[in-house]
């Protein structure tokens, strides 16, 4: 029997934080003790935001923790080919449609009272799935900026009754239920950097034959949209254990955008890995 393989799969758009230290040090937890692997992958497709530079910064804070990972690590831009054929495929299929609408036109077009997806942006009301093919044509043709969205109910159609997962962060496993549906006709294919998240990392889970995805719990409702396309694209189903958020003093997680103290900025102060670790519970 194979062992288990779990990874860490950090995106490179700016300094890690307690929160990242957390998921790192569980993962490798978890691998060791079951006999498994433990895999570190660069997610790296938005190669604007993402740099060389912060990719090292990154690594070497993770070696100062004491992590120790397989070689070679992936890094998500050396294989965009990948990601793209996998949307072809979905293309080729009709559950894609391109979009060309801006955030702005579609806040005009739902207005202050819009359902919302898990995240609280505005489910997309569908403008441009109603486009005729011509008029997609053209507009592509002229180089339009598109993003590509799954035609949520053609989806649907191709789905057994309930698509589920295993869920193990309670400390056994438990059959949740994905429900896709909540997300609309969620963007698969960004404008700007030609793929998204949730294709590549479902790509990826399976090339690196991940068999459980430890993540933050802020990832859990993407698990259903990750549950879809596995089923569209017959990709093998891993187990997920969805770990608590660290918070800061106003009880808010941690984040990149809000600037919250690195590790870096922690090792500044003349805290040691061994604080870190141990402040953690590891």
């Amino acid at each position: 029997m194979s062992p288990p393989v779990f990874r860490f799969a950090p995106s490179p758009n700016g300094r890690l934080h307690l929160g990242h230290a957390f998921s790192a040090l569980l993962n490798e937890k978890m691998a060791r003790a079951t006999e498994g692997r433990f895999l570190l992958r660069i997610e790296d497709i938005d190669t604007i935001r993402c740099t060389p530079a912060l990719t090292s910064l990154m690594l070497a804070d993770l070696g100062w923790l004491g992590l120790q990972w397989e070689e070679p690590v992936l890094r998500q831009s050396a294989n965009l080919g990948d990601y793209h054929a996998a949307q072809q495929t979905l293309r080729d299929r009709g559950l894609l449609y391109p979009c060309f609408c801006s955030r702005q036109d579609i806040a005009r077009a739902v207005g202050d009272e819009a359902s919302r997806d898990p995240e609280g942006q505005p489910l997309y009301p569908g403008t441009c799935r109603h486009m005729t093919k011509e008029d997609r044509s053209q507009r592509l043709a002229r180089g339009d900026p598109a993003a590509w969205r799954i035609d949520m109910s053609r989806a649907l159609a191709e789905l057994p009754a309930h698509l589920t997962f295993s869920e193990e962060s309670s400390g056994s496993a438990v059959n949740e239920i994905a429900r896709p549906e909540g997300w609309g006709d969620v963007v698969l294919v960004r404008k700007d950097i030609g793929t998204s998240y949730h294709v590549a990392v479902v790509i990826d889970d399976t090339r690196q034959g991940v068999t459980h995805v430890v993540r933050g719990r802020d990832l859990f409702h993407a698990t259903s949209i990750h549950r879809l396309l596995q089923h569209l694209l017959r990709l093998p189903v891993p187990r997920y254990f969805h770990h608590a958020l660290i918070n800061d003093e106003a009880g808010r997680k941690l984040s990149k955008s809000l600037g919250s103290r690195s590790l870096s900025d922690l090792r500044q102060e003349g805290v040691s890995a061994t604080d870190v670790r141990k402040a953690l519970g590891f």
